[in-house]
């Protein structure tokens, strides 16, 4: 079986740990990151540069997963520019020195093509993982955290929790949801049946798919709630991107799409060899394809939901260092990160956070942690929220 280089030399490998394991033999690491997607690789980064080289990074796919799982045709709606030596980062990067545009050579990377470089950030900071490695449970204990896979048990002192979202798609959001096809279950938009689909969820991903199935020259009806597409705020997080905004007024999909506000779906049910979409308005559209459900993800943060409080809104209470306020040692990375009214569920969002946890943990470890300032010249260190509340008005 393959090892893993740490940071310091020293090497791990699944069969190593569980023979570890058998010998009843007992290494507690500094720092365990959990999920090797966006932000488990970008904040274990982080953590080597504040001088934590104690650290694994495990995953029960492999590095990137989630984006494998992408649709073929999916891209990033955030533009990847080259980093260059004035200290502007690619919008995508998760690394300092390091820019999926000149990688990948493209601006809007597919889902397979940022695995790609997620897997060569990997590789050039060689990180400590460990592949296969299916969290089952996490426990805290007097001096720190055991997290219980299916072969064997890893100690850590800290956990940083970034499994991330896409693997946990909400599949039942309202009853017959079953007759539905999840966005995230789609390979490729091209085996989609059907010359009408009906795509439920009007954001980014509704909007996707829409795009897509419009140019196969399908006609497309985008049921929704609210009208995300008439949306004017300025933050991509709460309304829809220019990328996609553009491509919605090309001439080959356009005409093909039909826009239904105040539609939200009560239930789909089977009638007479047809499926229909109830709305809690009355409203009901009937299809003979399954339509396509757009309504989002579960946080993996539900997996240990019982470690964090919740806000009023159900997503995760944290600490001004990310960290979970009933469960020290225990932090979060990746798009759940909330504070006050502030989002960070993009990539450039979320990576500024980065060296905030690593700094709180290099602290409680005694080290200096000097490398980090270094995050802050490249906009990969908000430590200050009072600056978040500026918004474009023009």
């Amino acid at each position: 079986m393959k090892a893993h280089r740490t940071h310091n030399g020293q090497r791990f490998s699944t069969s190593a740990l569980q023979a570890g394991a058998n010998r009843r033999t007992r290494r507690t690491h500094d720092v365990i990151v959990v999920g090797a997607g966006a932000a488990g690789i970008g904040v274990a980064v982080a953590l080597l540069h504040a001088g934590v080289d104690d650290l694994l990074v495990i995953d029960r796919h492999d590095v990137g997963a989630s984006f494998q799982r992408w649709p073929q045709q999916m891209r990033f709606i955030t533009p990847s520019f080259p980093t260059n030596s004035v200290g502007m980062l690619d919008l995508n990067s998760i690394a300092i020195g390091t820019s999926p545009a000149y990688s990948l050579q493209v601006e809007h990377p597919t889902g397979a093509a940022y695995a790609e470089y997620l897997q060569g950030v990997a590789r050039h900071f060689e990180l400590p993982l460990v592949i296969g490695k299916e969290v089952h449970s996490l426990v805290r204990e007097a001096e720190g955290f055991a997290i219980k896979a299916r072969a064997d048990t890893l100690y850590a002192r800290h956990v940083v929790w970034a499994a991330g979202e896409f693997q946990y798609p909400l599949l039942s959001p309202f009853p017959g949801a079953e007759h539905c096809l999840h966005n995230s279950h789609v390979k490729s938009w091209r085996k989609v049946a059907g010359r009408e689909v009906i795509v439920i969820g009007g954001n980014e991903s509704g909007m996707d798919a829409a795009i897509h199935l419009a140019r196969l020259g399908k006609k497309v009806l985008v049921l929704d709630r609210s009208a995300p597409w008439k949306s004017e705020d300025s933050d991509p997080s709460l309304s829809l991107s220019t990328f996609t905004t553009e491509r919605l007024q090309s001439e080959d999909v356009l005409p093909r799409i039909k826009f239904v506000s105040n539609a939200e779906v009560r239930e789909v049910r089977r009638r007479r060899g047809m499926l229909e979409v109830v709305c809690k308005s009355g409203r009901t559209f009937r299809t003979p394809s399954p339509p396509i459900l757009a309504t989002g993800f579960r946080s993996s943060v539900k997996l240990i939901a019982q470690m964090f409080e919740e806000r009023e809104d159900g997503l995760p209470l944290l600490s001004e260092y990310d960290e979970s306020t009933v469960t020290p040692g225990l932090f979060l990375a990746g798009p759940m990160v909330r504070h006050e009214k502030h989002a960070f569920c993009f990539i450039y969002k979320f990576r500024q956070r980065f060296a905030v946890v690593a700094k709180a943990i290099a602290d409680r470890l005694g080290l200096p942690a000097e490398q980090l300032e270094l995050y802050r010249q490249w906009g990969m260190y908000l430590d200050d929220l009072s600056c978040c509340g500026q918004a474009c008005v023009c």
